[in-house]
Protein backbone atom coordinates (compact mmCIF):
# COMPACT_ATOMS: atom_id res chain seq x y z
CA UNK A 1 0.00 0.00 0.00
CA UNK A 2 1.50 3.16 -1.27
CA UNK A 3 1.34 6.16 1.70
CA UNK A 4 -0.01 9.08 0.82
CA UNK A 5 2.47 12.51 -0.10
CA UNK A 6 2.17 15.18 2.16
CA UNK A 7 3.31 18.65 2.19
CA UNK A 8 2.86 20.49 5.25
CA UNK A 9 3.86 24.59 5.25
CA UNK A 10 4.67 27.07 7.73
CA UNK A 11 3.59 30.87 7.57
CA UNK A 12 4.86 32.76 10.49
CA UNK A 13 3.01 35.93 11.96
CA UNK A 14 3.67 39.01 10.42
CA UNK A 15 2.99 43.34 11.47
CA UNK A 16 1.30 45.00 8.78
CA UNK A 17 2.44 48.30 8.26
CA UNK A 18 5.25 48.53 10.78
CA UNK A 19 3.17 52.41 11.29
CA UNK A 20 4.95 54.23 8.53
CA UNK A 21 4.55 52.08 5.81
CA UNK A 22 0.51 52.29 5.80
CA UNK A 23 -0.30 49.14 3.23
CA UNK A 24 3.36 49.35 2.04
CA UNK A 25 5.87 47.56 4.87
CA UNK A 26 5.00 44.32 6.34
CA UNK A 27 7.90 42.49 9.17
CA UNK A 28 7.57 38.73 9.65
CA UNK A 29 8.04 37.68 13.24
CA UNK A 30 9.72 34.70 15.49
CA UNK A 31 9.77 34.44 18.83
CA UNK A 32 12.95 34.49 20.81
CA UNK A 33 11.80 31.58 22.53
CA UNK A 34 12.27 29.18 19.78
CA UNK A 35 8.49 28.62 19.67
CA UNK A 36 6.08 29.01 16.08
CA UNK A 37 3.86 31.92 15.89
CA UNK A 38 1.79 31.22 13.24
CA UNK A 39 -0.25 28.71 10.89
CA UNK A 40 0.71 25.28 9.44
CA UNK A 41 -1.35 23.71 6.41
CA UNK A 42 -1.03 20.42 5.42
CA UNK A 43 -1.61 18.97 2.06
CA UNK A 44 -2.37 14.95 1.60
CA UNK A 45 -3.23 12.83 -1.46
CA UNK A 46 -6.60 11.78 -1.13
CA UNK A 47 -9.60 10.41 -3.42
CA UNK A 48 -11.80 13.31 -2.28
CA UNK A 49 -11.22 16.79 -1.18
CA UNK A 50 -11.36 17.24 2.57
CA UNK A 51 -10.33 20.07 5.18
CA UNK A 52 -9.79 19.51 8.78
CA UNK A 53 -9.09 22.10 11.27
CA UNK A 54 -7.42 21.99 14.89
CA UNK A 55 -5.43 24.84 17.10
CA UNK A 56 -5.91 26.95 19.92
CA UNK A 57 -7.84 29.35 17.92
CA UNK A 58 -9.87 27.06 15.48
CA UNK A 59 -13.33 27.40 17.08
CA UNK A 60 -12.86 31.31 16.28
CA UNK A 61 -13.22 29.98 12.99
CA UNK A 62 -16.23 30.70 10.50
CA UNK A 63 -18.56 27.39 10.93
CA UNK A 64 -18.61 25.03 7.88
CA UNK A 65 -15.05 24.07 5.66
CA UNK A 66 -17.33 25.75 2.77
CA UNK A 67 -16.46 28.94 4.93
CA UNK A 68 -13.22 28.68 5.05
CA UNK A 69 -10.28 30.79 3.64
CA UNK A 70 -8.11 27.76 3.38
CA UNK A 71 -11.12 26.01 1.19
CA UNK A 72 -11.20 28.79 -0.73
CA UNK A 73 -7.69 28.86 -1.56
CA UNK A 74 -8.34 25.24 -2.56
CA UNK A 75 -10.57 26.26 -5.40
CA UNK A 76 -8.72 29.06 -6.22
CA UNK A 77 -5.62 27.24 -6.84
CA UNK A 78 -7.58 24.43 -8.72
CA UNK A 79 -9.16 26.98 -10.84
CA UNK A 80 -5.63 28.32 -11.76
CA UNK A 81 -4.02 25.05 -12.37
CA UNK A 82 -6.85 24.65 -14.94
CA UNK A 83 -6.20 27.51 -16.86
CA UNK A 84 -2.62 26.94 -17.04
CA UNK A 85 -3.61 23.81 -18.78
CA UNK A 86 -2.18 21.56 -15.87
CA UNK A 87 -3.87 19.19 -13.86
CA UNK A 88 -5.92 19.65 -10.89
CA UNK A 89 -4.53 18.28 -7.78
CA UNK A 90 -6.26 15.03 -6.29
CA UNK A 91 -5.84 16.54 -2.26
CA UNK A 92 -7.08 16.80 1.33
CA UNK A 93 -5.92 20.11 3.62
CA UNK A 94 -5.67 19.99 7.02
CA UNK A 95 -5.15 23.58 9.02
CA UNK A 96 -3.58 24.18 12.22
CA UNK A 97 -5.08 27.48 13.24
CA UNK A 98 -2.46 29.29 16.07
CA UNK A 99 -3.08 32.65 15.46
CA UNK A 100 -6.59 34.48 16.40
CA UNK A 101 -8.84 36.02 13.95
CA UNK A 102 -8.95 39.60 13.77
CA UNK A 103 -5.73 40.13 15.97
CA UNK A 104 -3.58 42.37 13.77
CA UNK A 105 -1.19 39.88 13.85
CA UNK A 106 -1.95 38.44 10.15
CA UNK A 107 -4.14 35.85 11.02
CA UNK A 108 -6.00 35.09 7.99
CA UNK A 109 -2.54 36.04 5.70
CA UNK A 110 -1.03 33.04 7.19
CA UNK A 111 -3.51 30.75 6.70
CA UNK A 112 -3.40 31.89 3.05
CA UNK A 113 0.52 32.11 2.44
CA UNK A 114 0.43 28.35 3.97
CA UNK A 115 -2.42 26.89 2.14
CA UNK A 116 -1.38 28.28 -1.30
CA UNK A 117 2.71 27.77 -0.50
CA UNK A 118 1.83 24.15 0.17
CA UNK A 119 -0.65 23.65 -2.54
CA UNK A 120 2.25 25.01 -4.61
CA UNK A 121 4.86 22.96 -3.12
CA UNK A 122 2.72 19.64 -3.59
CA UNK A 123 2.06 20.34 -7.35
CA UNK A 124 5.67 20.56 -8.12
CA UNK A 125 5.66 24.36 -7.69
CA UNK A 126 4.06 25.31 -11.00
CA UNK A 127 3.76 28.91 -10.35
CA UNK A 128 6.65 31.47 -9.76
CA UNK A 129 6.74 33.21 -6.65
CA UNK A 130 4.98 36.63 -7.80
CA UNK A 131 2.11 34.78 -9.74
CA UNK A 132 1.99 33.32 -6.30
CA UNK A 133 1.91 36.33 -4.03
CA UNK A 134 -0.67 37.59 -6.77
CA UNK A 135 -2.89 34.87 -5.62
CA UNK A 136 -2.58 35.06 -1.58
CA UNK A 137 -2.91 38.97 -2.20
CA UNK A 138 -6.37 38.45 -4.27
CA UNK A 139 -7.39 36.13 -1.48
CA UNK A 140 -6.48 38.28 1.46
CA UNK A 141 -8.16 41.14 -0.77
CA UNK A 142 -11.90 39.11 -0.05
CA UNK A 143 -11.37 39.44 3.97
CA UNK A 144 -10.24 42.81 4.16
CA UNK A 145 -12.15 44.24 1.36
CA UNK A 146 -9.35 45.34 -0.61
CA UNK A 147 -6.29 43.68 -2.34
CA UNK A 148 -2.98 44.91 -0.28
CA UNK A 149 0.21 42.83 0.40
CA UNK A 150 1.55 43.96 3.99
CA UNK A 151 0.78 40.98 5.71
CA UNK A 152 1.11 38.47 2.83
CA UNK A 153 3.79 39.22 1.41
CA UNK A 154 6.59 39.17 4.84
CA UNK A 155 4.34 36.18 6.19
CA UNK A 156 5.98 34.55 2.49
CA UNK A 157 8.95 35.99 1.53
CA UNK A 158 10.20 36.52 5.61
CA UNK A 159 11.71 39.82 6.62
CA UNK A 160 11.02 43.24 6.37
CA UNK A 161 8.94 43.69 3.31
CA UNK A 162 8.20 46.86 0.85
CA UNK A 163 5.60 46.51 -1.54
CA UNK A 164 6.59 47.67 -4.94
CA UNK A 165 3.20 48.76 -6.44
CA UNK A 166 4.84 47.01 -9.29
CA UNK A 167 3.41 43.37 -11.23
CA UNK A 168 7.04 41.82 -11.06
CA UNK A 169 8.46 41.85 -8.41
CA UNK A 170 5.42 42.88 -6.06
CA UNK A 171 7.73 42.65 -2.73
CA UNK A 172 10.94 43.61 -2.17
CA UNK A 173 13.25 42.30 0.87
CA UNK A 174 14.98 45.49 2.98
CA UNK A 175 17.99 44.73 5.03
CA UNK A 176 16.90 45.45 9.10
CA UNK A 177 18.76 46.24 12.36
CA UNK A 178 19.34 42.32 13.72
CA UNK A 179 20.04 43.84 17.02
CA UNK A 180 16.18 44.67 17.31
CA UNK A 181 13.32 43.22 19.54
CA UNK A 182 10.05 43.20 18.59
CA UNK A 183 7.74 42.75 21.21
CA UNK A 184 4.18 41.94 19.81
CA UNK A 185 1.04 42.02 22.77
CA UNK A 186 -2.57 40.82 21.58
CA UNK A 187 -4.95 41.73 24.26
CA UNK A 188 -7.24 39.26 23.34
CA UNK A 189 -10.12 41.17 21.82
CA UNK A 190 -10.83 41.26 17.91
CA UNK A 191 -11.10 44.26 15.17
CA UNK A 192 -12.04 43.30 12.06
CA UNK A 193 -9.39 44.60 9.52
CA UNK A 194 -12.63 45.39 7.09
CA UNK A 195 -13.98 47.57 9.96
CA UNK A 196 -10.99 49.21 10.44
CA UNK A 197 -10.19 50.70 7.20
CA UNK A 198 -13.43 52.30 7.04
CA UNK A 199 -12.59 54.11 9.98
CA UNK A 200 -9.99 55.75 8.29
CA UNK A 201 -10.90 59.09 6.18
CA UNK A 202 -10.85 58.93 2.54
CA UNK A 203 -8.77 62.19 2.15
CA UNK A 204 -5.83 63.67 4.04
CA UNK A 205 -4.34 66.57 4.04
CA UNK A 206 -0.91 67.80 2.12
CA UNK A 207 0.89 68.05 5.46
CA UNK A 208 0.10 64.38 6.41
CA UNK A 209 0.98 62.81 2.61
CA UNK A 210 4.31 64.81 2.64
CA UNK A 211 4.62 63.53 6.60
CA UNK A 212 3.86 59.75 4.95
CA UNK A 213 6.41 60.06 1.80
CA UNK A 214 9.39 61.55 4.34
CA UNK A 215 9.03 59.05 6.55
CA UNK A 216 8.99 56.39 4.03
CA UNK A 217 11.78 57.66 2.36
CA UNK A 218 14.17 58.29 5.03
CA UNK A 219 13.19 55.28 6.64
CA UNK A 220 14.20 53.06 3.88
CA UNK A 221 17.40 54.82 3.25
CA UNK A 222 18.61 54.69 7.53
CA UNK A 223 18.12 50.63 6.97
CA UNK A 224 20.36 50.94 3.90
CA UNK A 225 22.68 53.53 5.79
CA UNK A 226 22.53 51.22 9.30
CA UNK A 227 21.21 54.98 10.92
CA UNK A 228 19.56 53.19 13.20
CA UNK A 229 18.28 56.29 15.24
CA UNK A 230 16.82 58.16 12.34
CA UNK A 231 14.80 54.93 11.27
CA UNK A 232 13.52 54.73 14.39
CA UNK A 233 12.66 57.97 14.32
CA UNK A 234 10.35 57.88 11.66
CA UNK A 235 8.12 54.76 12.63
CA UNK A 236 5.24 57.14 13.55
CA UNK A 237 2.00 56.79 12.03
CA UNK A 238 0.18 59.90 10.29
CA UNK A 239 -2.30 58.03 8.59
CA UNK A 240 -4.06 55.21 10.72
CA UNK A 241 -3.44 55.36 14.67
CA UNK A 242 -4.94 58.68 15.37
CA UNK A 243 -8.51 56.85 14.05
CA UNK A 244 -8.02 53.78 15.12
CA UNK A 245 -6.53 53.83 18.99
CA UNK A 246 -10.16 54.46 20.23
CA UNK A 247 -10.72 50.44 19.15
CA UNK A 248 -7.80 49.71 21.96
CA UNK A 249 -7.96 50.01 25.56
CA UNK A 250 -5.23 51.40 27.29
CA UNK A 251 -3.32 52.09 24.01
CA UNK A 252 -1.43 55.58 25.08
CA UNK A 253 -0.80 53.99 28.15
CA UNK A 254 1.01 51.06 26.62
CA UNK A 255 2.63 53.66 24.53
CA UNK A 256 3.88 55.35 27.60
CA UNK A 257 5.03 52.02 29.17
CA UNK A 258 6.77 51.13 26.47
CA UNK A 259 8.76 53.88 26.20
CA UNK A 260 9.39 54.09 29.71
CA UNK A 261 11.38 51.11 29.00
CA UNK A 262 13.68 52.50 26.67
CA UNK A 263 11.67 51.34 23.35
CA UNK A 264 12.49 52.44 20.20
CA UNK A 265 9.27 52.47 18.50
CA UNK A 266 5.99 51.97 19.21
CA UNK A 267 2.62 51.34 17.39
CA UNK A 268 -0.53 49.20 16.43
CA UNK A 269 0.47 45.91 14.20
CA UNK A 270 -2.03 46.23 11.41
CA UNK A 271 -5.28 47.12 12.22
CA UNK A 272 -4.92 45.92 15.77
CA UNK A 273 -5.58 45.16 18.78
CA UNK A 274 -1.75 43.91 18.72
CA UNK A 275 0.50 46.25 19.62
CA UNK A 276 4.46 45.64 19.09
CA UNK A 277 7.16 47.96 20.05
CA UNK A 278 11.11 47.73 19.20
CA UNK A 279 13.85 47.75 21.48
CA UNK A 280 17.95 47.34 21.14
CA UNK A 281 18.17 44.98 24.26
CA UNK A 282 16.27 41.93 25.79
CA UNK A 283 16.01 42.98 28.98
CA UNK A 284 14.28 46.28 27.40
CA UNK A 285 11.71 44.15 25.70
CA UNK A 286 11.28 42.09 28.56
CA UNK A 287 9.97 44.81 30.79
CA UNK A 288 7.47 46.40 28.28
CA UNK A 289 6.58 42.81 27.80
CA UNK A 290 6.19 42.46 31.52
CA UNK A 291 4.08 45.39 31.68
CA UNK A 292 1.85 44.87 28.56
CA UNK A 293 1.05 41.20 29.66
CA UNK A 294 -0.50 42.99 33.14
CA UNK A 295 -2.27 45.67 31.86
CA UNK A 296 -3.14 45.10 28.40
CA UNK A 297 -4.13 41.71 28.17
CA UNK A 298 -7.83 41.95 28.36
CA UNK A 299 -8.50 38.16 28.71
CA UNK A 300 -7.54 34.59 28.42
CA UNK A 301 -7.08 34.97 24.38
CA UNK A 302 -4.33 37.41 25.08
CA UNK A 303 -0.82 36.67 24.84
CA UNK A 304 2.45 38.64 23.97
CA UNK A 305 6.17 37.39 22.87
CA UNK A 306 9.34 38.81 21.88
CA UNK A 307 10.42 37.99 18.60
CA UNK A 308 13.24 38.86 16.16
CA UNK A 309 12.71 38.92 12.41
CA UNK A 310 11.75 35.51 10.80
CA UNK A 311 13.77 35.83 7.43
CA UNK A 312 13.16 32.47 6.54
CA UNK A 313 9.32 33.43 5.98
CA UNK A 314 7.23 30.46 4.61
CA UNK A 315 8.55 27.14 4.35
CA UNK A 316 7.68 23.20 4.34
CA UNK A 317 7.82 19.92 5.77
CA UNK A 318 7.25 17.11 2.39
CA UNK A 319 7.08 13.54 2.93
Amino acid sequence: MTTPRKTKAFAPASIGNVSLGFDLLGAALAPVEGEFLGDWVEVTDADNFDLTVDGRFAHKLPAGSENNIVTKCYHYFQEKLVNAGLAKLNVALHLHKALPIGSGLGSSAASIVAAFYALNEHAHAPFDKDTLLEMMGELEGQISGSVHYDNVAPSYLGGLVLMTGESSPLAAKLPCFDSWYWVVCYSGISVSTAEARRLLPSEYNLADTLSFGRQLGVFVHSLYAGDEELAAKMMTDVIAERHRKALLPRFDDARSAAFANNALAFGISGSGPTVFAVSRSLEDARATQAWLDANYIQNEDGFSHVCKLSYEGTHTQTR
